[in-house]
């Protein structure tokens, strides 16, 4: 599971050999994920943070999507990509050396800027065409290099929610065919490069796979999944979903998101005797409120025992777990200050965590599994 390097990392730059799936890009270790841009972080914020950590730092993608600013609201929407896109414009920035990754929301009841106003958001041809020429509106570029769905149309259970309930299925669920053959037209009309899948299971990997191995000519191939992934939240890729992901089998490229777990493995939440001011947790209240249980303190408390009896702290050992796994492509990380997206940024320079770290990342592991997981039963 451990990644191999051809050096120790020393340097402040980043390692560029990461090879997106089957496609020409290659990606750096880790991806600037932007959803605070509009909502906790003003334009200004925006742009600094893109300066530092593409022209100062050698990041060379970005992660953004339609419905952001989060937590999502009307007001909101659309800001992120709008900043996102001002600082595309600015002169010494050469689009083609960035790669400019979006999503497009899935089911939901949402009312989108641009969609079909008073229907529900779905996934269909028509939605997705319409959310594409708004994104590169806001964006102001001709086309993005991976178009990703957020998340499917179809019932799956998400973001830590409850084992998959064959009760919650649907019977309208816009076909994998459908979402296929409408990412093959947007490829073809060069609006879009390649096409990836975002809070997929395995089953979704191994549909659209098919689709591509049999219906060439009207289904392109999956090159990337982006996932959560951290030290709280671990099994649901490991396991199936990274066999199905494997350069062997699929070979779709996983892009870890939220690898510092909402904030919760940075530690702040821990020793403070009520939660930072100015914290998503205390902003947004029931936001990733998986990552904000009293059930993970345990947990929290050992990992970051062990990061400071190895000289770390929480937010370095969590950053580089993450990264040092074999079947991290790229870790999508966010901040709302540039202190934070320095000491970030800085944790993807260090070398790989001994050995003796991982097996006791692996000790702990095992004592609490994946302690973010609901616990509710319906």
């Amino acid at each position: 599971m451990r990644r191999r390097y051809c050096a120790t990392k020393t340097s402040s730059s980043l390692e560029r050999n990461q090879r997106v799936g089957d496609t020409d890009i290659h990606i750096a270790d880790v991806t600037l994920g932007t959803m605070t841009f509009g909502k906790q972080n003003t334009e200004k914020d925006a742009h600094e943070q893109l300066n530092y950590a593409i022209k100062e730092f050698g990041v060379n993608s970005i992660d953004t999507a339609e419905m952001y600013a989060v937590p999502a609201d009307a007001k909101t929407q659309g800001k992120t990509d709008e900043y996102i896109g001002s600082w595309l414009k600015e002169k010494d920035v050469k689009r083609e050396e960035i790669i400019l990754m979006t999503k497009v929301a899935g089911r939901s009841e949402m009312q989108l800027r641009g969609r079909i106003p008073g229907e529900e958001n779905r996934l269909t041809a028509k939605q997705m065409e319409l959310s594409v020429e708004c994104s590169l509106e806001r964006l102001q570029t001709d086309y993005v290099d991976v178009l990703q769905l957020h998340w499917p149309d179809r019932y799956v259970s998400l973001f830590g929610g409850v084992p998959y309930e064959r009760t919650s299925e649907r019977e309208d669920d816009v076909s994998f065919e459908e979402q296929a053959e409408c990412m093959y037209r947007l490829i073809k009309s060069g609006k879009v490069r390649y096409f990836g899948t975002s809070n997929e299971t395995t089953f979704g990997v191994c549909e659209f796979a098919a689709l591509a191995k049999y219906k060439k000519e009207q289904s392109p191939k999956m090159q990337t999944i982006q996932n959560g992934y951290n030290l709280l939240q671990r099994i649901a890729f490991e396991t199936d979903l990274n066999e199905a992901c494997s350069p062997k089998n699929h070979n779709v490229s996983f892009l870890a998101y939220s690898p510092l777990a909402g904030g919760a493995l940075t530690g702040k939440y821990l020793k403070a005797t009520e939660p930072p001011k100015n914290s998503r947790f205390t902003l947004f209240p029931g936001y990733m409120a998986r990552f904000n249980e009293p059930r993970l303190k345990n947990c929290l408390t050992e990992y970051q025992t062990l990061a400071e009896e190895s000289g770390l702290t929480l937010t370095d050992l969590s950053l580089r777990f993450v990264r040092d796994r074999d079947f991290v492509c790229s870790s999508i990380i966010g901040a709302t200050t540039m202190p934070q997206l320095e000491e970030n940024l800085k944790a993807y320079t260090q070398p790989p965590l001994g050995k003796d770290v991982d097996e006791e990342i692996e000790r702990i592991y095992r004592k609490y599994r994946d302690p973010a997981q609901s616990t509710k039963t319906s």
